[in-house]
């Protein structure tokens, strides 16, 4: 076990991952720049630079998983992967189901999400839960350096098309980016654990679809992915004090879900709180209400999301993104 960086962990699974298996290949915009180190490693035939063009790129990469290689396709920013919906939503997340399982598609969509920042709504959204809707895609959010190597790994040995998630607050290079230039002024509020941790050297894998419990508590459940999992940390250790115990969830994977975990914990507190980055109609929050209720579990029940496009003005964002006082103030509502 090593102490590395969020971005350092990922980037240390897929040098793993690709000195072992000559058929993944990297491929995006600007990848030899940003990654650098992999490109130097396994050159150009390996780590490829394309035009800006994600419905061009996505396409290619769809059609090369299906040729038998394993691609990971980087698209800067998840909210830019709406000009490449026709390649997940028509091809990638149906070849299986078309085919019979003659033919699949092993590729890794990998994309930076989130806000907190202040860049504005069409840069900082999450988006998980409208990707996760689509019938034969898997998405992943890892919280930590461990979970982001490890379901990394994952993703790249799963058999079909796999979206992986990575908030800017938890990657170091993204925040060097967003505080350069012009944005010498703006302030962002990074938890204090996530962005950096302790990872198995090489990196061991995460399974898709299995929750972590990361704090356990029997009068309130909390549930979310990514910096929420942090966000609902810090919300329990104040909670704490006014004599509360909550209980911690980290999805890690949106789909597939992992009901047994959520429905275990629930059952225990008899109170839900879905915090949930993305928006909040149609999304996740319901969704994991919905999986309780269906089990036959009666529990109070609340979430704390994204109410709508977010704003670009800093102040304004804050109030709209999930952050530690709504949760506090939500989970106080269910507990009283």
């Amino acid at each position: 076990m090593k102490p590395i960086t969020f971005a350092e962990a990922i980037e240390a699974a897929l040098a793993h991952a690709m000195a072992a298996d000559k058929r993944i290949i990297i491929l995006g915009e600007d990848v030899q720049m940003i990654r650098v180190n992999l490109f130097a490693r396994f050159g150009k035939e390996r780590v490829l630079a394309t035009p800006i063009s994600e419905g061009a790129f996505l396409g290619a990469a769809v059609t090369a998983a299906m040729a038998g290689l394993r691609p990971v396709a980087e698209i800067m920013l998840v909210d830019f992967i709406g000009v490449a919906m026709d390649a997940l939503l028509n091809h990638a997340a149906k070849v299986d189901a078309f085919s019979g399982g003659k033919w699949q598609v092993p590729l890794v969509v990998r994309a930076a999400c989130g806000g907190g920042y202040g860049d504005g709504g069409q840069h900082e959204q999450s988006l998980w839960g409208w990707l996760a809707h689509i019938p034969g895609l898997s998405v992943v959010v890892p919280s930590t350096p461990a979970d982001a190597a490890g379901l990394m790994l994952a993703a790249i040995d799963y058999p079909g098309p796999v979206i992986f998630l990575e908030h800017k607050l938890l990657a170091d290079y993204w925040l060097d980016y967003l505080g350069a230039g012009g944005r010498k002024t703006v302030t962002y509020d990074v938890p204090e654990q996530g962005a950096a941790g302790l990872v198995a050297d090489p990196p061991e894998p995460v399974p898709i679809g299995k929750a972590s419990v990361r704090r356990q508590g029997n009068d309130i459940t909390m549930a979310g992915v990514g910096v929420s999992v942090h966000r609902a940390l810090e919300a329990a250790e104040m909670l704490d004090q006014q004599g509360f115990s909550s209980e911690v969830i980290d999805l890690r994977t949106v789909a597939p879900l992992d009901d047994d975990t959520l429905r275990a914990s629930v059952s225990k507190t008899g109170r839900l709180l879905a915090i949930d980055e993305d928006y909040r109609d149609f999304g996740l929050s319901g969704e994991l209400a919905a999986r309780v209720l269906e089990s036959g579990i009666t529990a109070k029940y609340d979430r704390v999301c994204t109410e709508q496009t977010i704003p670009y003005r800093r102040e304004l964002e804050n109030q709209i993104l999930p952050n530690t006082d709504r949760i506090v103030k939500a989970a106080l509502r269910l507990l009283h």
